[in-house]
């Protein structure tokens, strides 16, 4: 009696308790009871007991946390990216002018196309009107260079007495600039032969091709001319005899003519032994291309390697050290209203296929050509060519795509493949990547830290002018 006497009260009170009619809670009472399970979570347990996943697998709890911190990181990450893209700006912007966000039409599509850079359109119209400005012949006169072969060869005047203006500028300009501070050490007994060979390298890549070119070529050129005493007098000579080459470290590019080329380049991809090359079959060099093997050198004078069509351009591969041919490289399918080229396979005996020369010289024509503002080169090679596939490769070309039934070549179908190099991958890394493999990390780095500096001191040099020029205006007024 006495137990259940002192239980009573207690259960009197509990029931008192838990019956207040829910009509005599306060706002606030309620709201704190809505939100009593929420307050009471104090740890992860609670969360899962709260959905009644307590008592799941302890992998499937991971997952399911591991699925909800994805789901959290997701939200946030695209909620980022649209406030630093403006969405949300461009939202508020076109709720307070009231346009209405549409898809926009073909029409508008077509107007919001962005527009090329000035000196692209500047240089496609020079290069339309240089090269192709009346000419209507499809191919060229024997031993006679293409325009395209003319526009990329090395500029140098006859002589002195017979130099352009332009030439004469850029050759002052680039002397003065070495002169200020030269590529390296002064050669004794020889105190300008550093300023006159980058000089002469500044002012040959011409007027039409970019200053980062112009720079980086002419300290490529100094660099290696200011080696030795011997290098530099070979260089000298050479500038002398052979002044619309294009200069490599391993190789140089002389255009291409059939009296100078079309001994030695038969000689060295006909199939015989030649020098210390023992014999081989020629179909390793003319197996893929639609010309090739030639019984004799008249044959192959009156060729497509020596016979170009007018949008083509051709120059003669030769091995700086040893003066030796290794082969030929072509361009076709110039095409200067769209900016774009095609850059074929080098013609090279079997063993310098592959090889660091071939490599240079296909860098040394892309580089220019880049420079004068070309906007796309591709590279077509035969789909079953495995040997001809890894040039693009190497030189950092993007495959495109396959065109069956593209061609047919000695009486065979063939597919082709298209690789294809932008400007824009070659200024931002395919350049540095072919220039780091031919030089070395050491010259790659330094010709970049020489081209942001003469652009510094080119911009630099450009608003002296126009504060002197607005000065004098100011002048004149007063």
């Amino acid at each position: 009696i006495e137990e259940s006497w002192h239980s009573f009260p207690s259960t009197t009170m509990a029931s008192t308790t838990t019956t207040i009619p829910s009509s005599e809670l306060t706002d606030l009472q309620k709201l704190l009871n809505a939100f009593s399970h929420i307050t009471s979570i104090t740890s992860p347990t609670d969360i899962l007991a709260a959905f009644g996943l307590l008592d799941m697998p302890a992998a499937q709890k991971y997952g399911i946390i591991f699925g909800c911190l994805t789901f959290t990181i997701t939200v946030i990450a695209v909620i980022s990216l649209l406030y630093l893209g403006g969405s949300f700006k461009r939202i508020e912007e076109q709720a307070k002018s009231g346009e209405l966000v549409t898809a926009p039409d073909s029409v508008t599509q077509r107007r919001r196309r962005p527009l090329l850079l000035e000196r692209l359109l500047e240089g496609r119209e020079w290069m339309m009107q240089t090269n192709y400005g009346g000419q209507l012949n499809s191919s060229t006169k024997k031993d006679e260079h293409t325009n395209l072969t003319k526009m990329l060869m090395t500029t140098a005047p006859s002589d002195k007495s017979n130099m352009s203006k332009e030439y004469e500028e850029n050759y002052i300009k680039a002397y003065k600039r070495c002169q200020d501070k030269p590529g390296g050490a002064i050669l004794g007994g020889r105190p300008n032969h550093r300023f006159e060979a980058y000089a002469r390298a500044f002012a040959g890549c011409g007027s039409h091709t970019s200053l980062n070119y112009r720079w980086s070529y002419a300290r490529m050129y100094e660099s290696m001319a200011g080696e030795s005493h011997k290098s530099d007098e070979r260089y000298e000579s050479l500038y002398k005899e052979r002044p619309h080459d294009i200069i490599g470290k391993t190789c140089r590019l002389e255009p291409l003519l059939a009296s100078r080329h079309s001994k030695e380049l038969w000689e060295i991809t006909c199939g015989n032994a030649c020098n210390e090359h023992k014999a081989y079959n020629p179909d390793e060099v003319w197996g893929f291309l639609d010309c090739g093997p030639f019984k004799n050198e008249q044959a192959l004078k009156e060729s497509d390697v020596f016979q170009l069509e007018h949008t083509a351009a051709g120059f003669a591969i030769v091995e700086f050290v040893t003066d030796r041919l290794v082969g030929v490289v072509h361009l076709s399918k110039d095409d200067p209203k769209n900016l774009s080229v095609q850059l074929d396979l080098p013609i090279v005996k079997p063993t310098s296929d592959g090889s660091i020369e071939q490599l240079e010289a296909c860098f040394l024509l892309l580089d220019r050509l880049f420079a004068y503002g070309y906007r796309r080169i591709q590279i077509c090679v035969d789909a079953l060519d495995v040997r001809g596939k890894r040039l693009p490769q190497r030189l950092g070309f993007t495959q495109e795509g396959q065109i069956p039934k593209h061609m047919i070549v000695k009486d065979a179908n063939r597919d082709s493949i298209i690789y294809g190099m932008l400007n824009s991958d070659w200024d931002k890394g395919a350049r540095s990547f072919l220039l780091k493999k031919l030089h070395g990390a050491a010259f790659e780095k330094a010709d970049a830290a020489i081209v942001a500096k003469e652009e510094a001191v080119e911009d630099q040099e450009q608003k002296l002018k126009e504060k002197k020029e607005a000065e004098a205006k100011a002048n004149t007024k007063k």
